[in-house]
Formats: C-alpha cells, sequence, structure tokens
C-alpha cells in the first residue's frame, strides 16, 4: 500500500493557505448587500475627515470608509454618472 502522509505541500498547503486568506478578508453581515456608490471626490474626503455621512449619486445617504474595489459599483450611480458625462 502506498504512503500517504500529505505533510509537505500538497492540497493540505493550499486549503491553509485559502483559510488564512478568507480569514484576513473577514465580511461582515449584509456586505453581500453593499455596493460601491459614487460621489463627488471633495464630498468622499470631507467625509473621511468629519466622519459624517455624505449623498452618493443614487441618493443613499452613507459613510464611505470600506475598499470600495471589495463590492460591485451601484447599478443607479453608474447609470447616473453616465447621464453626467455626456
Amino acid at each position: 500500500m502506498a504512503d500517504t502522509d500529505h505533510t509537505g505541500g500538497g492540497t493540505d498547503t493550499l486549503d491553509r493557505e485559502l483559510e488564512e486568506l478568507l480569514n484576513q478578508e473577514q465580511v461582515e453581515e449584509g456586505d453581500h448587500e453593499r455596493f460601491s456608490h459614487y460621489a463627488p471626490k471633495n464630498k468622499i474626503m470631507e467625509s473621511a475627515l468629519s466622519g459624517k455621512p455624505i449623498r452618493a449619486l443614487c441618493g443613499k445617504l452613507w459613510t464611505p470608509g470600506r475598499d470600495p474595489e471589495k463590492f460591485p459599483v451601484c447599478p443607479t450611480c453608474k447609470e447616473v454618472y453616465e447621464k453626467m458625462k455626456r
């Protein structure tokens, strides 16, 4: 019978690395419902300094603070932005 000792690499290492990555990227409850919103840059900066919420192009009042790359763009914000560019 073949030796089945899996120490030193293989899928065990990949599984452990994946688990570590998932633990580092803790997703809070409700994050799956979140979007990256568009707002004027100066308002985002003001909010970053004051901690006060701002109004996104879609009308949502929110306090920017999460990495926007981790969430999909709000479809309403994107639509409003596209209309503004014309």
